[in-house]
Parts: C-alpha cells; structure tokens; sequence
C-alpha cells in the first residue's frame, strides 16, 4: 500500500475514535499508535497532523497530542452564486474565454483511490527517485554558506552554469549568464509563453501536444493552433503553412521524446523548424521536458535545438523535475538576445526567485556521483518497465496494439506491431478504434481498478481518432503494471471493444 494511502486510513481511524476523549484528555502514544495500526512513525506524524489541520487534535510538544475543544459556532455557509456572473462577464469585443480547462493537467496529478493502479501519472514512482541522494544533497545544501539569503533572482551562479553546459552542449554556445533559473519546467513554460505572445496571438503547437503547455496558453489569453505530426515529429511543410495562415510568431515544440507521441523530430526537420521560423521571425519554444529519462536502448541523443540555434530564435525549457522527483521543481530557461530581459522580468513579477536553499540542493545533487548512477538506474528501470507493458499489451490487447489493414503507420519509428515504442520518456500513446468512447473507457478502467489517460485533452482542436497514454513510470513496479493492462482488458471488454 503506498504511505499516502495508509496516512488517509490512519487519519479516518482517528477521526472516527476521537469521541471516546473528551476534550483535552491525551490521545494514545505514537509508539501505541504504531503497534496497534501497524504502520510507520512517518504514516502517525502526518495522521496526526492532518488532524491538527482540521482542528480537532492539538499537539504538545514533549506531552502528546489531544484532543481539541470543540467549536463553538459553527460556520455560516457563504453565499457564492454572485461569483457566476463575476467569472463569466467578458469585456466587449474580448473573443478569448477566461476559464481554464485543467483536466488534462490534474489527471496526472490525481491521487488514485486506494487499489487503484496508476498508468496515468506524471512522475516516477517513489521507488525510482533519488530519495537518499535528494536528502544528502538538502543536509549539504543547508549548511552551505548563505543558503537561506535571498538568492540572485536570475539564479545561483553554479546551478546556471551547470544548466548552460547541459542546454549547448560541447560546443559551448551558451553562457551562464543566458540562463534563469525557474521553479520546474511548467512555470518556465508559464513565463515564456506570457513573454512571447500577447493576449488573443496565435500559438503554433505540435497536435497531439502537453495538456500542461496548452491550458498555460489559453489561460494566458493566447489561441493555440494545432500543427500536425507523422513518425519525424512535426509535419514542417505544414508548419510553415500554419505560420502563413494563422500570422502566429510563436511555435512550442518538444523535440526529444515527444509529449504524448514519443516520437524524435527527425535530424532534416530540425534544421527546417529553425529555418521555417526563422523565416516567420518567429519564437520556437523548445520543451525538452525528457532527456534525463533516456533508455538503455536509445540510440546517441541529437543535442537540443538551442545547441544549432545561432539566431536566437530558441527559446529552451528544461527541468530537473521529471528525472528526480515532484517536490524538486527546479528547471530553467535559456535564451540569447532582448528577450532574455523580458524572461526575466515577467518571472521575477511572477515569483521573485527560486528558494535558495532549493537551488543549492539541486548544485549539491547534480554535482554528486549519485547523480550519475541514478541517471544509469531509471535508464535501465524505464527501460524494463516499458518492455513489460508492451509485452503485456501485446498479450492482453492485440487487437489494439497491432496494425490493421488500413491503418496509418502512426508516429514514430521503433515499432512493435502497431505500436510506437519510444527510447526514452515514460509514456506510450494508444491508438484505439474509431468511434471508442474515450470517457466511457476511462470509466470503465476506474471501474476495473486502473487509472489511464484519454487522449482527448493532449489536442488543441477535435481529434483524429480516439487515444490512450499509458505511463510506465509512476505505477510501483513490473508486477503492478502486467496487473493494470490485465484490468485495462477487462475495461474494453466491458465496453465491447475488440480485444484480440
């Protein structure tokens, strides 16, 4: 059972019991607690404290905890309905709506219910992040020399050095002082796009794309515009097409394991991405979002975008999140020329900086040789966990995973059967039948005890044909991802879908 789990049992447990007290009389011991619920002192701490929050238990430091006095009044209910005409008024001749679809976002976010298998997280599991390594890095960190000051807001010096030599490369084409630290990938994302675009502009994106990039572009006031792929990456003749019709000056790309896809945009359409931009004086935002999950099996990594970039048209979004864990949100972003000030400006209005001592945890950890063994480690762990889900999907839904006659080719190049298998990332992205009723599967999976993504949300516009993401990182190992595809099964066959 995963901690998060048995702190929500726990906490329902003492809640349920705290009649038998008084109020004021002493709670059991954590140690009682413990033995007779047979869970950690972490999983009783936070019980407790979430119990703390609630207001029904109080804490002593050195005593105990008790129970709280109860309140004395309790809370008028608020009258809201006011803010239905508040959030819906739009101002005359504004044609771009102000409410903001996060489903796609918070559904790799979500905490699946307990027993709930979870193929559609974010982020890898507890078991594959640095745990021991993060925790040495952050004692280091806070015994550095200035690390609870406040910090440069562009960024500790050594973190954006480390940043300028892993976004240019060996060529060196990149200067410290080109890069802004940010608070993971999704606020540099979040700044870039504020900076590079006006309210009501076009934005150019890759179609399927990041439900993440696409809700920062609409709540931002921006009109994002769908460009599509095939097995490169970006359809380039039509991203120049896209760039005529729709006057945008801006295109989000994720060149390396691409955000659903998996695909890589082949070496030819790099070199046309900058050139069709170049030509539209336009801004590529470069995400690259997956280069520190890698594979085992991939063939040697093309540098970045920004690395063949001598223009200045890239602007690059990188973050260490993804590889480490959720709560390390320290990214960057990188660019050369005016805008770099603009970048700036609108994350120091947003945020001020990045916490200090989170940076100098980040120096401490990248600096490390855990760092380089980790890195090895989720190579060789993604790696497995990917071959046992395809395996599985080939045993358990053949008839999805295989081509049929007719059927498009599909994106990317490394296939089995029908199915693109990418070298590097988390995700695999599903075609289903035409006419699958994306929701009602998703149900049904709920139903049958796995959690899984609908491809609706990855589209800026109406889909192509209907889709899954399954990822294979977040779940808690081998054995649980063969039992989410055997449940993903009987989800389709509850919904008569052709499983093989």
């Amino acid at each position: 059972m995963h901690e998060r789990s048995s702190v929500g049992e726990l906490a329902a447990i003492l809640r349920g019991g705290l009649n038998r007290y008084s109020p004021g009389e002493k709670l059991p011991s954590s140690r009682a607690l413990i033995e007779r619920h047979h869970v950690s002192p972490v999983t009783v701490s936070r019980a407790l404290a979430q119990l703390v929050a609630e207001g029904l238990v109080v804490t002593r430091p050195g005593a105990g905890a008790f129970r709280a006095e109860p309140r004395t009044e309790a809370a008028r209910p608020a009258d809201t309905s006011w803010q239905e005409i508040a959030l819906s008024a739009e101002p005359a001749g504004d044609q771009v709506p102000r409410s903001v679809d996060a489903s796609g976002v918070l559904a790799t976010l979500a905490v699946p219910a307990p027993g709930v298998i979870e193929l559609n997280g974010g982020y890898l599991h507890p078991d594959l992040q640095p745990a021991r390594a993060l925790a040495a890095a952050l004692a280091r960190a806070g015994r550095r020399p200035g690390a609870w000051g406040r910090p440069p807001v562009e960024g500790v010096p050594e973190l954006r050095a480390w940043f300028a030599r892993e976004i240019g490369g060996p060529g060196g084409v990149l200067a410290a002082s080109d890069v802004l630290v940010t608070a993971g990938g999704q606020s540099a994302l979040t700044a870039a796009l504020r900076a590079l675009a006006p309210p009501g502009a076009p934005v150019l994106v890759e179609s399927p794309t990041y439900p993440g990039m696409l809700a920062v572009a609409r709540a931002s006031g921006l009109r994002p515009v769908p460009v599509p792929m095939d097995a490169d990456g970006v359809r380039t003749d039509l991203l120049a097409d896209a760039f005529r019709a729709s006057g945008a000056r801006l295109f989000v790309s994720q060149p390396l394991f691409q955000n659903p896809t998996g695909a890589v945009l082949a070496g030819e359409r790099r070199r046309e991405v900058l050139r069709v931009a170049r030509a539209a004086g336009a801004f590529v935002i470069e995400d690259d979002f997956a280069r520190r999950l890698v594979h085992d099996d991939a063939p040697a990594l093309p540098p970045t975008l920004m690395a063949d970039d001598a223009d200045g048209t890239v602007v690059h979004v990188c973050s260490l999140t993804k590889a480490t864990s959720p709560s390390l949100r320290v990214g960057a972003l990188a660019a050369r020329g005016p805008v770099l000030d603009r970048l700036r400006a609108i994350q120091v209005v947003d945020s001020f900086f990045v916490p200090g001592p989170l940076q100098e945890t980040a120096v401490e950890l990248v600096g490390s040789p855990a760092w380089t063994r980790h890195l090895r480690l989720i190579a060789g762990e993604l790696t497995a966990r990917r071959d046992v889900v395809v395996a599985a999907l080939h045993r358990e839904l053949p008839a999805l995973v295989e081509r049929r006659p007719g059927q498009a080719e599909g994106l990317g190049r490394a296939r089995e059967g029908g199915l693109h298998v990418p070298p590097g990332g988390y995700h695999l992205w599903l075609r289903l039948p035409d006419g699958t009723d994306e929701a009602a599967l998703i149900s049904a999976a709920s139903r049958a005890g796995v959690a899984v993504a609908a491809g609706r949300p990855y589209f800026a516009a109406e889909p192509p044909a209907p889709h899954l993401r399954l990822s294979f990182a977040s779940a808690a190992g081998t054995g649980e991802l063969v039992e989410g595809v055997r449940r993903l099964r009987a989800a389709c066959q509850e919904l008569g879908l052709e499983t093989g």
